[in-house]
């Protein structure tokens, strides 16, 4: 059967900012990703509804929606919680402990992978890899790092988010929850004071492995140095 459409006060509203989105693009197609992250940031998931709106809204078949939103894995089938928890269970945050957190986060909150507290507040996912191996292992809560997680830090973490204490990642801004933030990746603002000049930049892991790449020694290590600068040596 097909989907429901959107109730008309909703499907407006949402029209509008899909207009918005489609004019950035030279072809109107390559707003798909944004306007799922749109229809996420409304119910908190994909639904087959979001998927009706986003074909009407590009003149695509559902079924070349559906392609797409199975393809990624950041839109979600089933509603997220408040407060969506990815636990990275990739190679290096697996031996340092990434696999140990993620099946104790399971036991401590009664769900498994891709399902969601009864009270909606924390859903839980194992990642493949949160591109952050120099602070692994590395839980990731709506896309703002939690870095050097251990199964203890992992608990304490997903309790205060579900008894409302203010929660800060390691990097990156304050968290919101998990449909503001899915419409800030849709491509619009974020509109809380102050939260942009709180993205910041890579950390002292991050940066030191740059150096080192670049062939230049490190603080405290004069002379030494882990690979050679590119084309050294080499005539122009």
């Amino acid at each position: 059967m097909p989907a429901k459409p959107y109730p008309p006060e909703v499907r407006q509203r949402l029209a509008a900012d899909a207009r918005e989105l489609i004019s950035r693009y030279p072809q109107s197609r390559s707003a798909l990703l944004p306007l799922l992250h749109l229809v996420q940031a409304e119910e908190g998931f994909v639904s087959p509804t979001g998927i009706r709106f986003c074909a009407e809204q590009l003149e695509l078949t559902t079924a070349e929606v559906t392609a797409v939103a199975t393809f990624y894995t950041m839109y979600r089938r089933r509603p997220a919680g408040r407060y969506h928890v990815g636990v990275c269970t990739n190679t290096l945050c697996a031996v340092l402990g990434g696999d140990q957190i993620f099946e104790e986060l399971k036991e401590h909150l009664g769900i498994g992978n891709n399902e969601t507290t009864e009270d909606g507040a924390v859903s839980l996912e194992h990642i493949e890899c949160n591109a952050a191996c120099d602070y692994a292992p590395v839980v990731m809560v709506n896309w703002e790092f939690f870095d050097d997680q251990t199964p203890e830090s992992a608990r304490r973490l997903v309790d205060d988010l579900r008894s409302g204490a203010e929660v800060r990642p390691t990097r990156g801004a304050r968290l919101c929850e998990f449909r503001e933030t899915a419409r800030i990746l849709a491509g619009f603002p974020d509109e809380r004071a102050g939260a942009n000049d709180e993205s910041g930049a890579g950390g002292a892991p991050s940066l030191a492995g740059l150096r080192l790449a670049r062939g230049e020694s490190l603080p405290g290590a004069p002379g030494a140095r882990v690979v050679s600068p590119r084309n050294e040596g080499t005539e122009a």
